[in-house]
C-alpha cells in the first residue's frame, strides 16, 4: 500500500467520525424549543448529547487503535439497527447506521493496511 493511500486511510475515518458526531449532535438541538427553563434546558441538552459523547470516545479510541475503532463503530451501527428495527423508516437506518458502519469499515481497512496484511 502506497504512502498516500495510508495517509488517506488514516485521515478519512477520523474526519468522517468528527462529521458524524457533529451530525448526531444536531438532534440534540430540539431541546431549545421545548420551553424548559435555563437549567432544565442545559440538563436536557447534556442528556441528548450522550450519543455524541459515545461517538467522540469511540473516535478517540479508534484514533489510537484502529481495530478498536472498527469494532466500536460497527457496534454503534449494529445496535441502532437492532434497537430501531421496525420502528423507523429505512432512510433512518441509512442516516444513522450507514455512516457508522462505513467509518467502521474504513478503520478496519486502515488497520489492515497498517499491519501490512496485504503486503507492501
Amino acid at each position: 500500500m502506497g504512502r498516500s493511500s495510508r495517509g488517506v486511510l488514516f485521515w478519512v475515518p477520523r474526519l468522517l467520525g468528527i462529521l458524524f458526531a457533529a451530525f448526531v449532535s444536531l438532534f440534540a438541538l430540539d431541546v431549545f424549543g421545548a420551553g424548559y427553563g435555563f437549567w432544565r434546558t442545559i440538563a436536557a441538552l447534556l442528556i441528548h448529547l450522550i450519543p455524541t459523547y459515545a461517538i467522540l470516545i469511540a473516535l478517540a479510541i479508534g484514533w489510537r487503535w484502529e481495530w478498536a475503532g472498527a469494532i466500536l463503530f460497527a457496534g454503534f451501527g449494529a445496535s441502532y439497527l437492532i434497537m430501531a428495527w421496525g420502528d423507523v423508516d429505512w432512510s433512518a437506518f441509512l442516516l444513522i447506521s450507514g455512516p457508522s458502519l462505513m467509518i467502521a469499515a474504513l478503520f478496519f481497512v486502515g488497520w489492515l493496511g497498517r499491519v501490512e496484511v496485504w503486503g507492501g
